[in-house]
């Protein structure tokens, strides 16, 4: 079970719900008419018979919503993108498939608020003149899956979605997909292939979804996050908004906490809280340890040290220090642990899960990891990390989605923020961790009286 993690009482809750959006706390999120009496479908109704799509994007546009998938590209602008191409058949597609292993907000969004999910993309579609809404769920997630058809059965019953939306005459046909694949599913143009049931590889862009995306249509793809914050924002109104969190990036974002804390689980918190505070909610570092390392973004992520623990959880700020948003999860490291192991995991998790378009990502992945690998053991060569840093230089420059662009992340941050740690390994063949094995390195004649 999911432990929602306590924040402080003067923190909004756009997403994970309070008053009059969404569903009342401790309510069961399948029962609509519960929703409903707590404000569920208001944001849909002020939408459709009150703003209009124009106005409605407009709204969207000034409270300053970007994208929650990782990238945080402007909602809006999506939006207009969309509903500017020529008069044709559109889609609106909500993302949910979330590849990260140690993600889970995007599975406790669809199981504890689908009405928020389903309300929002049907604001969305209305928005941008698509008639056909998918919501794309992971298969694995079948508590989500089950949550979702639920939600979108109910709200079809009531005529919050179907062919006659609310009595408006439009239609917005919304379907439940279960998707399976690898962690290159969590991008959109990935993502949209396996819709298509085609072999999961992302496309050079431009065009972007929005000039030709599923089934070669316009299509507009947010992650489930994205669309959750739709309906408060319609109901609430852009200022309410735009006064959460960072002025650049408005609102909140939910954060998976995990690793080396007290008290593992969720939060949602204003965009802009530090990195310290957000693993102040999960209890601090466990036993009392120090703080080594924070993980964020996910396997892509970057290894931030804990004198960046005041950095703050927005978009451009952990753009800078070398991590990103990412999947919103945040791994905590102590003490015990060595950078040096963890890097080479996660580019080896990383080259694994490459769906190996291109060469610089299938070959120079795979290259990074070896090196990881052989300065983990002691068999470092002293070139290994002037190596590193050409190869990871390469492969960015080359990339042809953000999966290649950012997998060189562990072991680049590594060795921007660790390089002690990592030439310990290197030059000396030690782990100051005592994690790695590595070979000792001794003078000759110091061993045996030789």
């Amino acid at each position: 079970m999911t432990t929602i993690l306590s924040t402080p009482a003067a923190w909004p809750r756009p997403l994970l719900g309070e008053t009059p959006v969404g569903h009342a706390p401790g309510a069961d999120p399948a029962d609509l008419d519960a929703a409903v009496r707590a404000g569920a479908f208001a944001g849909l109704t002020r939408a459709l018979q009150d703003l209009g799509a124009t106005l409605t994007t407009a709204t969207l546009a000034e409270s300053g919503l970007r994208g929650r998938g990782g990238a945080g590209f402007p909602a809006a602008q999506k939006w207009r993108a969309v509903a500017g191409t020529p008069d044709g058949v559109r889609y609106a597609v909500a993302n949910g498939y979330e590849a990260d292993p140690a993600g889970g907000t995007n599975r406790h969004l669809m199981t504890a608020r689908p009405f928020a999910i389903v309300e929002g993309l049907a604001i969305a579609a209305l928005s941008v003149g698509a008639e056909e809404a998918v919501l794309a769920v992971r298969a694995e997630y079948a508590d989500a899956v089950a949550a979702l058809e639920l939600a979108v059965a109910a709200a079809e019953e009531a005529g919050y979605v179907g062919e006659d939306v609310l009595g408006s005459g439009r239609p917005v046909r919304m379907t439940v997909r279960t998707v399976q694949g690898a962690y290159m599913l969590g991008e959109e143009t990935v993502l949209l292939k396996a819709l298509e049931g085609r072999r999961g590889q992302p496309e050079q862009r431009p065009p972007y979804p929005s000039e030709r995306g599923l089934w070669g249509r316009p299509t507009l793809v947010h992650n489930v996050a994205t669309l959750a914050a739709v309906p408060w924002i319609v109901v609430h109104g852009a200022d309410a908004y735009r006064a959460i969190g960072d002025p650049d990036a408005p609102g909140t974002v939910l954060v998976q906490v995990s690793g080396a804390v007290a008290t593992p689980g969720i939060a949602e918190v204003p965009t802009g809280t530090s990195l310290a505070e957000i693993v102040g909610l999960a209890g601090g570092v466990a036993n009392g340890r120090p703080l080594k390392a924070v993980l964020v973004g996910g396997p892509s992520g970057g290894l931030l040290p804990a004198n960046l623990a005041t950095t703050p959880y927005t978009f451009g700020t952990l753009r800078a220090a070398g991590a990103h948003v990412g999947s919103g999860s945040v791994v905590v490291a102590d003490d015990r642990t060595c950078i040096v192991d963890l890097a080479r995991l996660l580019t080896r998790y990383c080259a694994d899960e490459a769906c190996g378009k291109t060469i610089p990502c299938r070959i120079g992945l795979r290259r990074m990891s070896e090196i990881g690998e052989r300065i983990a053991t002691g068999l470092a060569r002293p070139t290994d990390a002037q190596l590193l840093a050409d190869l990871g230089a390469d492969i960015v420059g080359s990339a042809l989605c953000d999966h290649e662009r950012l997998a060189t992340g562990p072991l680049a941050t590594g060795m921007r923020y660790f390089r002690p740690e990592i030439d310990d390994h290197i030059l000396r063949g030690l782990c100051p961790a005592g994690v790695c094995t590595p070979v000792e390195v001794v003078a000759v004649g110091t061993r045996h009286g030789g």
